[in-house]
């Protein structure tokens, strides 16, 4: 048996938003200590294959009005890397909340990696319901379905293997059809969890974040990370500004390294 091939994984910060600790908490927080969410794309560079995409991010639009501080527009971020994202050719959406899955015609080129559960849920009955869809773009949701009438959505239904050394892993919660991506690495499996969790500290706290439609499978999402990987050092939350601070810096500013072990333990600075 062939052994796994270790691949790269950039965290792209493109965006920030300034929040207080009790917003990032059900049940909230006994401090009102600045708790900022930093958002990111990933991308996974493989030898001698083209790069995948995780997520898409959202643009300008959408920054001003949600009321998101822009840091570097997301195609701006890959380019700082050396990928044109225009010759992306997979990308793998974890969920299609509106930081997740904007700017999909960035990647002009790209075949979008969707749950079966994420797109019906996105697209069905729950959507009748304002606070549920409130994380949602109609926009992006209803490109998607033009992108599946177009040839260029792939379906998938629970765990798969996306490609050697990339492993998708259903973990709902936080939406019906939220999907990780577990990653082979030089150190070991990084899963790239996305909104399993948004902080290191919902992990650590086992305290889900606020938005979230099933509390009980989000915090059985959190106990099969632990499950699939040997621990926190491993785990990539999909907001958490610990990730662009704790990991060795990358090719560009507001790019760091997951692949790469932290500069010292997540669990010491949590």
């Amino acid at each position: 048996m062939s052994e796994a091939p270790h691949h790269r994984i950039h965290a792209i910060r493109y965006a920030r938003h300034e929040r207080v600790a009790a917003e990032n908490f059900i049940g909230g927080d006994d401090h009102a200590s600045p708790m900022p969410l930093d958002y990111f794309v990933w991308l996974i560079e493989r030898d001698g294959m083209a790069p995948v995409l995780v997520d898409t991010g959202f643009g300008a639009e959408a920054a001003v009005r949600r009321k998101r501080t822009m840091i570097r527009p997301v195609e701006e971020g890959i380019r700082a890397i050396g990928v044109d994202p225009a010759s992306i050719e997979d990308v793998i959406i974890t969920h299609l909340h509106y930081d997740h899955a904007g700017s999909l015609d960035l990647f002009p080129k790209a075949r979008f990696h969707v749950q079966d559960d994420e797109m019906a849920f996105a697209t069905g009955r729950s959507m009748t319901h304002k606070t549920v869809r409130a994380p949602f773009d109609a926009g992006p949701v209803a490109q998607m379905v033009h992108l599946l009438f177009g040839d260029r959505v792939v379906f998938h239904d629970g765990d798969e293997e996306f490609a050697p050394g990339i492993t998708l892993r259903f973990l709902p919660g936080h939406t019906a059809g939220l999907q990780g991506v577990e990653v082979s690495t030089a150190r070991g499996p990084v899963l790239l969890a996305s909104d399993v969790a948004h902080l290191y500290a919902n992990l650590v706290r086992e305290m889900p974040f606020p938005i979230v439609v099933d509390v009980p499978a989000y915090l059985d999402a959190h106990k099969r990370l632990f499950e699939l990987v040997p621990g926190i050092d491993h785990i990539i939350p999909g907001h958490d500004p610990l990730v662009l601070t704790a990991f060795p810096a990358g090719l560009a500013p507001d790019v760091s390294r997951v692949d790469l072990a932290p500069l010292q333990p997540i669990g010491d600075l949590v």
